[in-house]
């Protein structure tokens, strides 16, 4: 699969980088960033990777620019991808409210016309990227991590219940836990996968869990003046169904912190670290 490089920059003795690629499963140029600390540059380095899922209206360059993550990934030793969070393009169907169309995928393989064609960011993220992410850079595949902030924290939940035993750590900022219950994921569940709601706990983390998927553990920050907790995120679904299941959940509510990326940063090394420790070893 041919990739071309857009851009790079040292940063931190490593190297900050934008790609693009073809997509088979988009139908379209798909770009990310992906930070390489100083140690993938060590002979037959084979390093454990996080994924970072962005949220509503991003793309890769918000948390490459604002997520403070550099420093972190390169005292630890860790690389990081950064995704787009939907297809993009003149001939990809969109839609003038920021919560759906481009900018807003939400990490499901659509099967409702117009979206059908294009949004298929589930199988782009579980499968499409992180084969070519093997082949094109020195990244060891048993030990992978991943983290998201909001829409993306949907996405990294729901994929890791999903595919289990893929991810050795999961965790999320700010995510939306049970999208089938709150407006942003009912629109956009119904305009991606139709009307009918079991077809959406797939890809509801807390109907994942009711169902029976599981993760060894959590960690979960969410700001107590983020103006969407109450309404579109619902942490407190996500603490019982993991206390029904058994799953041990760190959830921290953090003082006085919103939805934004003074948020994100300001915890950013604290997940990093987190999810380091989890990934040691072969």
């Amino acid at each position: 699969m041919t990739l071309e490089t857009l851009s790079t920059w040292k940063s931190f003795g490593g190297t900050q980088g934008v790609y693009r690629h073809a997509s088979r499963e988009t139908g379209t140029d798909m770009t990310f960033a992906m930070y390489l600390p100083p140690q993938a540059e060590a002979p037959g380095a084979r390093l454990p990777v996080l994924w970072y899922l962005s949220g509503l209206t991003c793309t890769h360059a918000n948390v490459m620019e604002k997520g403070g993550y550099q420093r972190a990934c390169a005292e630890l030793g860790l690389i990081f991808v950064a995704p787009d969070t939907s297809p993009r393009g003149p001939d990809v169907p969109d839609d003038p409210a920021y919560d759906l169309g481009q900018g807003a995928g939400f990490y499901v393989d659509a099967t409702q016309p117009p979206f059908a064609k294009n949004y298929r960011m589930h199988s782009y993220i579980a499968d499409e990227l992180p084969s070519l992410i093997e082949e094109q850079f020195p990244v060891d595949p048993a030990r992978q991590g991943i983290t998201g902030h909001s829409m993306g924290g949907h996405g990294a939940l729901t994929l890791a219940l999903r595919h289990p035993g893929r991810h050795r750590s999961v965790s999320a900022f700010a995510p939306i836990v049970a999208p089938a219950q709150v407006p942003w994921g009912e629109k956009a569940l119904g305009a991606y996968l139709g009307a009918d709601r079991a077809a959406w706990r797939g890809h509801d983390a807390v109907a994942l869990i009711e169902d029976g998927a599981r993760v060894a553990e959590l960690l979960v920050d969410v700001g107590d003046a983020d103006p969407f907790v109450e309404k579109q995120l619902r942490p407190e679904r996500l603490e019982a169904a993991c206390a029904e299941a058994g799953i041990p959940l760190s959830m921290r509510l953090q003082r006085c912190y919103d939805h934004s990326y003074f948020f994100i940063s300001t915890f950013m090394a604290d997940h990093i670290a987190w999810h380091a420790e989890r990934l040691q070893g072969g």
